[in-house]
């Protein structure tokens, strides 16, 4: 583990320590804090004053508590985000206070969605990732040019944006265009125009990206089935490797029927590559002779002359 990765899974668990004290009603002192986890005390200090900013706290003869009438009122969900959020900046474009604090308005929270551990940085497009938020909260259509890896930009309007999701690092708008669900890259987005007419959200959409782990939004799935050797089975019932990963059976020997559905072979061929030779492609069959049309062009290049 690298230095910085370390301080900060060490600033999350002690962000996450005191919030959990300050919601369950507790009066903290910050040097007794301090010595709890291992900081000096400005250290402490900064994290109460700075940090917690945003939080209901009340600071009476050198200690802090919450506000009696929020306690109890934030959940593990609501303590773990506040922390991960406080505590990296690079997550989000800018840790502002009023960001924080919206942190905590369910409205602005249902404007994005974070999956993964590894993330973008748009702190260079702070605005943008700012409108497009408001945007979302308000249902109002949005306009914005979107350019393509060597492609020329094009102009899309009267877009519905549904969602800020971060897929594996990168960030994404779900957004309603042209008649279909369509997922478009942050960072490929410039020019970007918030309307003044509204729309009507549609319900479908939100429930598709609560259960849909892909970004390939919109597209028509198919079903993928997978036999994962018993070698490597363990790892795939800890958690879910693969985008809407379903375990269907447990076979004599330990082996796993794996099933998800893609909308793109793209979404299952790297995983499976990664667990060569412990993972095979049983459905669809097309599938399984991509990855070994793909394996056996890369043996038969000629290897790098150093």
């Amino acid at each position: 583990m690298n230095h910085s990765t370390k301080t900060h899974n060490t600033l999350v668990y002690r962000l996450s320590q005191v919030l959990t004290k300050l919601n369950q009603g507790e009066s903290l002192d910050p040097q007794s804090l301090a010595t709890e986890f291992g900081v000096n005390l400005r250290t402490m200090q900064r994290d109460l004053n700075v940090r917690f900013a945003s939080l209901p706290l009340v600071k009476s003869g050198g200690r802090y508590r919450m506000e009696e009438a929020h306690l109890g009122k934030l959940t593990i969900k609501d303590i773990e985000k506040f922390a991960a959020l406080s505590g990296v900046s690079g997550l989000f474009p800018k840790l502002t206070d009023q960001f924080l604090r919206d942190v905590f308005d369910s409205s602005r929270a249902s404007a994005w969605l974070v999956k993964g551990h590894h993330y973008e940085d748009l702190r260079g497009q702070t605005r943008l990732f700012a409108e497009l938020e408001r945007a979302i909260v308000d249902h109002r259509y949005v306009e914005f040019t979107y350019t393509k890896t060597a492609g020329q930009g094009k102009l899309h309007s009267q877009v519905e944006p549904y969602k800020l999701i971060n897929n594996k690092g990168i960030w994404y708008l779900a957004a309603w265009d042209e008649g279909r669900l369509k997922s478009f890259s942050v960072t490929k987005m410039e020019a970007l125009w918030p309307m003044e007419t509204t729309f009507p959200p549609r319900s479908q959409i939100e429930k598709e990206l609560a259960t849909n782990d892909s970004v390939w939004l919109g597209e028509k799935r198919e079903r993928v089935l997978l036999r994962v050797g018993a070698k490597v089975a363990e790892y795939f019932k800890r958690r879910q490797l693969i985008p809407n990963q379903l375990i269907e059976k447990e076979l004599d020997g330990g082996d796993l029927l794996v099933s998800t559905t893609v909308a793109h072979a793209d979404e299952v061929l790297p995983i499976v590559r990664y667990w060569i030779p412990h993972v095979r492609i049983l459905e669809p069959l097309a599938f399984q002779k991509q990855l070994e049309r793909g394996l056996t062009g890369y043996l038969r290049q000629a290897p790098d002359k150093p």
